[in-house]
């Protein structure tokens, strides 16, 4: 009866319930990560496929306006050498000579100018090298995370209508998918916190207190140091990028850190150095996608501020106001600004120690305060106004 029993095909193991045969894969890294993992892996091969037909369609225009430039500046330089011999020779007047020096003279710097400006060293023993390659594949890929993340320095730009061309398709495709790995990491970064929050110790019950009588306060608190870690990764990339360039000081990296991860990109400083162009475009996804979390943070704390205070603003509006009709004269703005700053002292949160004594004072206090409050936002009830019976009398000369 029992015959042939091992022969189970996977039907039968579906049926019965057994579970599927776990991959290598899963086993190390779950599921739900590879979801993560392949998005930005994604992103990274949008990125680097960009840079290189940036560069393909870029360096060698590169190389033609270099070799332009190159030309002009040793024309327009034998043509100030030959003004100069010419008037050793001719002798001509010293009045004109001044106008046609002056003249050659500001061509020949306009060209150096341009020459300065398309990375060409002004080196005239070296022919004219170029100083650095603007669309090398480190400078390209980049630049091509630069439009990704609309932040756009301007140091470098496409010149070429093909360059021009293609830098409209691939930011039409990829600013929508890095807006989407930034999300997603978004995403990731907050399940982190939850997850570390979890497993911290226990609270002081002075906090617990707090959490429980204030939650404005906890919330507000919640965003403070959310800010104060973002400003801690700043100054760790503003570290970074002190060892990196060798002509920044700390300030210039913090100032630079901070314009990338407000997406602001004025372009006044940018990183130099190519062999860091990765590890520079890395910490610049991973801090916009903290960036916009934490402004996202800051930003549902002020709306839920400004609810509760338009809420607040309402009732209490419309009573001060019928207070002001009923007593013609008294001003209730000072009134109305004194609660105000009341509220912004009872909701703020207090990290001075106290004794037992005090803490009950303190809430009685609050409590005090907060039914003040409700009685004034609470509507009133208007009694019904008594009938008036008007009487009049008309008198007649008859």
């Amino acid at each position: 009866m029992c015959k042939g029993v091992n022969n189970v095909n996977w039907e039968t193991e579906t049926l019965m319930g057994s579970t599927t045969p776990v991959s290598n894969w899963e086993r190390f890294i779950p599921r739900a990560a590879l979801s993560h993992i392949g998005l930005f892996v994604a992103l990274m091969l949008y990125t680097a496929g960009g840079g290189l037909v940036f560069r393909a369609l870029e360096y060698p225009a590169e190389l033609a306006k270099q070799e332009i430039l190159r030309d002009r500046i040793l024309t327009e330089r034998w043509n100030l050498i030959r003004v100069v011999a010419d008037y050793n020779m001719n002798g001509t007047e010293v009045i004109s000579l001044e106008k046609v020096l002056s003249d050659q003279l500001a061509v020949y710097e306009k060209v150096l100018e341009d020459a300065s400006g398309s990375g060409i060293a002004l080196e005239i023993e070296r022919n004219f090298p170029p100083l650095e390659e603007k669309w090398s594949i480190l400078q390209a890929v980049f630049f091509s995370s630069t439009v990704l993340t609309t932040i756009g320095y301007g140091n470098i730009v496409p010149e070429t209508f093909w360059g021009r061309l293609f830098c409209i398709a691939y930011a039409l495709i990829g600013i929508p998918l890095t807006l989407t790995v930034i999300a997603d990491l978004g995403r990731v970064f907050a399940t982190v916190v939850s997850i570390v929050a979890k497993h911290l110790p226990t609270m002081p019950k002075w906090c617990n207190r707090l959490s429980e009588t204030n939650p404005a306060g906890q919330r507000s608190l919640y965003a403070f140091w959310a800010v104060c870690f973002l400003f801690v990764y700043l100054s760790a990339g503003a570290g970074l990028f002190k060892m990196w360039e060798d002509d920044w000081t700390f300030y210039d990296g913090f100032y630079f850190c901070f314009i990338t991860m407000t997406t602001i990109g004025f372009g006044d400083l940018v990183p130099k150095r190519p062999k860091y162009m990765l590890l520079c475009t890395l910490y610049i996804l991973i801090g916009l996608a903290l960036t916009s979390t934490i402004i996202e943070l800051v930003r549902r704390q002020y709306a839920r501020s400004w609810q509760q205070l338009r809420a607040l603003s309402g009732p209490l509006a419309d009573t001060l106001r019928r207070l002001g009709d009923a007593g013609r004269g008294v001003d209730v703005s000072a009134f109305h600004n004194d609660l105000r700053k009341v509220l912004t002292v009872v909701t703020m949160p207090r990290f001075s120690g106290r004794d037992a004594l005090g803490e009950k004072r303190q809430l009685e206090w609050e409590a005090a305060v907060e039914a003040v409050i409700r009685d004034i936002t609470s509507p009133v009830t208007s009694q019904p106004k008594p009938p008036i019976v008007q009487i009049v009398i008309y008198e007649s000369s008859v």
